[in-house]
């Protein structure tokens, strides 16, 4: 009896890595081998750099929130200090944009808290 080859399946699964690999450069978008390689790093890199975008992010929130305490004299830690001591439910996110965006707000949250 003649071998089973399921050329169907087989065919599906090289095009999906093809498709993935559109835009590489050279054989990394061609060769089905090479862009295996290179599509399974890719997505390797797309799975770790998800999670530091989260630390990327959190580290700028907390240099923009440093920087607006400073201005009125005060230092990050105390003013995430005072936040919990007073209850505050505010993240560095939120405290990020109005450090930015509405300074006057941000400055009644350090009055508040000081």
């Amino acid at each position: 009896m003649p071998r089973s080859v399921n050329s169907v399946a087989s065919r599906a699964r090289r095009k999906k890595v093809l498709k993935a690999a559109r835009g590489y450069f050279g054989a990394r978008s061609k060769v089905y081998t090479v862009a295996k390689n290179a599509v399974e790093k890719g997505l390797t890199y797309a799975y770790r750099d998800r999670k530091n975008k989260k630390r990327a992010f959190r580290r700028l929130w907390i240099a923009r929130i440093n920087a607006a305490t400073r201005m009125y004299g005060m230092s990050y830690s105390k003013f995430i200090h005072a936040l919990s001591q007073k209850n505050v439910d505010l993240n560095r996110k939120v405290l990020a944009d109005l450090a930015m965006n509405h300074p006057d707000a941000f400055k009644a949250i350090l009055e508040s808290v000081r």
